[in-house]
């Protein structure tokens, strides 16, 4: 087809299933009785709708030149008003193909029953055959070859002439190697809108799952439905290039949750029952009582004051070897403060060192749409040079603890910033920094310059004075945001994100002059039937003269914990580098071994494994500029550390065996370990 267009419906809902007397009469829901007057009864059990969603949206394509573009008219959610989460509601975001080799659910990849080599998964029974309408068409039901795999079972119909599939109703295998899902059921209808095309015109889909109730530690069943609805279908009559052409392919309104009932009436595609109808107001009732208030303050590590929140609550209180027993209090503002001004900060206080710390961040958007986010923040406080950026923070209580070594190589930090952010379109961002810093050296670490006569001379601190542009583009990234942070759901194209920095010496008493370039890849590659592999490729190089807290450290890690973007078992300080190639790979099988032996399929575990290499180069000047502290080196050959884990472990744990390969003679260092971590994956 040339072009088509359509108008979709969506709509979601959530219920909690199997509602017995004991769950309702648990302390912890006295207060929210109310609740279950919205209870319903279906397939002989009581369930509880707590959640609904709807959209409408208008979906336009055309092939040549490619190019699709959805704007999203309405959405209404149950507790939720955010124009970001809306386009998670539109069709383009929730749009399953059958006809794709790999289905993708719940971030599985999982084997189409039309796949090209579905021969290879599934077999195949004709059963019947009948008039569906004018169509003539054949029954075909289809169950997996093998058990665990990440399959279908279930039946189609196909019609006799166009081949083209009719009706499709499946479920995922019962045994699939897939966390919290019990059941997943996909009814989808086609119909012919013009003589050969073929379309879908209704997906309904139901997942049910068990989830574990935070008030009482149980599991408790959970129901999902969706439905799909299309019509006003046009085909082959594409429209003006301005529709199809602008920086974002999803597109929402500016009334996108402002439309009333009466145009929801008119537009919905299919009629909301008494119990879906009763979700809206009784979520609205809920967010309004004392008890839920608390308890979402709990569970968010936040306590809520309404202009302004507490927390968090796990940096509290640390421990280390320069502050002692460290207490910090900290918050920052809500939406009710106000819609574009953000500010958090912190006060915290070392028993040992007798220094107070603290951090302030101002954070003012422009605009939103595009984002235009502009920030200034001081910080003075201690902190680890050589340790992955966005690992949780020195002062979380669990850092404190779970060490390999103690923190006695740790620095002062006194820093002033201020940033621009432009992101032109999704995927696409600019970001201009302005930074001056100071670095102090605590505890082990030494600042020591040699002089030309031999005589050592210890340096107090180091200021620099940096201007930094970062670019970064991922191809259709999608987000989720908040009034004011985002998370990135990722895309299925690359990330590519380059760092150039200049350092100015003599502004503001700035002590060099340098250049840094620093680019970095990052792809999720799926390899079915082998699971999937994450790819992180990173090179950078350091123009001028600089000591070694300016360089590259590699970032190591001398935690009990396992971190997937960090050499494990590389210390910190370790190494350091002005020019440097970084590569990580690691490769999650999804069972691929572990399915096909009995004991391990029980237990759905999974196999992952990593290999993870640097190698750098550290100019002489460099190395004369400042003396390196003890065992520094440079990573003139490759540093190699490879491991082997199980995923899925209860569900929640991954266990990684390491093996350091290179730089075995290096003094303090782990040549073998075993390490942990918390994952919550389907």
């Amino acid at each position: 087809m040339d072009a088509f267009q359509y108008e979709v419906y969506n709509k979601v809902e959530f219920d909690l299933n199997n509602i017995d007397e004991d769950f309702k009469n648990q302390i912890l829901l006295k207060p929210f009785q109310f609740i279950f007057e919205n209870e319903d009864t279906a397939d002989n059990k009581h369930y509880l709708p707590v959640y609904i969603s709807e959209s409408i949206s208008d979906y336009f394509y055309r092939k040549q030149p490619k190019a699709e573009n959805e704007v999203i008219k309405a959405t209404k959610v149950s507790g939720v008003k955010n124009d970001s989460f809306s386009q998670l509601l539109g069709d383009m975001y929730q749009n399953l193909n059958i006809y794709e080799n790999n289905i993708i659910l719940f971030n599985k990849s999982f084997i189409s029953p039309f796949s090209n080599l579905c021969f290879f998964y599934y077999h195949y029974f004709l059963v019947d055959s009948a008039y569906i309408g004018n169509n003539w068409c054949y029954k075909i039901q289809f169950q997996p070859q093998r058990k665990q795999e990440l399959t279908f079972k279930g039946e189609f119909w196909v019609n006799d002439t166009t081949y083209a599939i009719r009706k499709f109703n499946a479920n995922i295998a019962k045994d699939a190697n897939i966390n919290f899902i019990t059941s997943l059921k996909i009814d989808l209808d086609f119909n012919e809108v013009q003589k050969e095309v073929w379309m879908n015109t209704r997906e309904k889909m139901i997942v049910d799952g068990i989830v574990l109730m935070p008030h009482s530690g149980k599991m408790q069943e959970l129901r999902v439905k969706k439905l799909t609805t299309y019509k006003n279908i046009v085909i082959n009559k594409p429209l003006d290039d301005t529709l199809y052409h602008g920086p974002n392919n999803i597109v929402v309104a500016e009334d996108v949750n402002k439309k009333d009932d009466n145009y929801w009436q008119e537009a919905r595609h299919d009629t909301l029952t008494k119990s879906e109808n009763a979700i809206y107001s009784m979520v609205d009732s809920l967010k309004k009582l004392t008890w839920f208030k608390v308890y979402k303050d709990i569970f968010s590590g936040y306590l809520d004051c309404g202009l302004f929140e507490i927390g968090p609550y796990f940096s509290m209180y640390s421990n280390n070897p320069i502050e002692g027993n460290r207490f910090r209090f900290g918050g920052r503002t809500t939406k009710k403060f106000s819609n574009r001004t953000y500010i958090k900060s912190y006060i915290a206080y070392g028993f040992k060192d007798d220094e107070i710390k603290y951090n302030v961040s101002f954070q003012y958007f422009l605009t939103k749409s595009p984002r235009q986010l502009l920030t200034i923040s001081s910080k003075k406080d201690v902190v680890q040079l050589g340790q992955r950026q966005y690992k949780f923070s020195d002062d979380n209580i669990l850092n404190s603890f779970f060490r390999r070594h103690p923190a006695n190589k740790l620095n002062g930090l006194f820093d002033f910033m201020t940033s621009y952010e432009r992101e032109w379109f999704n995927g696409f961002s600019n970001n201009i920094e302005i930074r001056r810093s100071e670095i102090s050296p605590l505890g082990d670490l030494k600042f020591n310059q040699i002089s030309y006569s031999g005589e050592v001379i210890n340096i107090p601190r180091i200021t620099t004075f940096e201007i930094t542009l970062n670019t970064h583009f991922a191809y259709k990234e999608k987000f989720l945001s908040g009034e004011f942070n985002r998370v990135s759901l990722g895309s299925k194209f690359p990330s590519i994100d380059i760092r150039y920095i200049v350092g100015l010496k003599g502004v503001i008493n700035s002590d060099y002059e340098y250049q840094k370039c620093i680019i970095s890849f990052k792809h999720k590659l799926r390899v079915r039937p082998l699971g999937y592999m994450k790819i992180r490729i990173e090179g950078g190089k350091i123009f001028g003269t600089l000591p070694y807290p300016m360089l590259e450290l590699h970032n190591g890690n001398e935690t009990f914990f396992y971190d997937e973007m960090a050499f494990n078992t590389m210390n910190y300080f370790e190494f350091a580098s002005d020019e440097y190639v970084s590569c990580f790979i690691t490769h999650h099988f999804e069972g691929a071994v572990f399915n096909k032996i009995p004991l391990f399929r029980r237990l759905k575990w999974r196999e992952v494994a990593s290999i993870k290499c640097a190698i750098g180069h550290l100019d002489k000047r460099n190395i004369e500029e400042m003396q390196l502290p003890v065992n520094m080196h440079e990573l003139n050959d490759p540093y190699t550390e490879a491991s082997v884990g199980i995923e899925n472990v209860f569900k929640v744990l991954r266990i990684d065996a390491l093996w350091r390969l290179s730089y075995l003679d290096n003094p303090g260092i782990m040549k073998f370990g075993i390490r942990g971590s918390l994952e919550i994956n389907f």
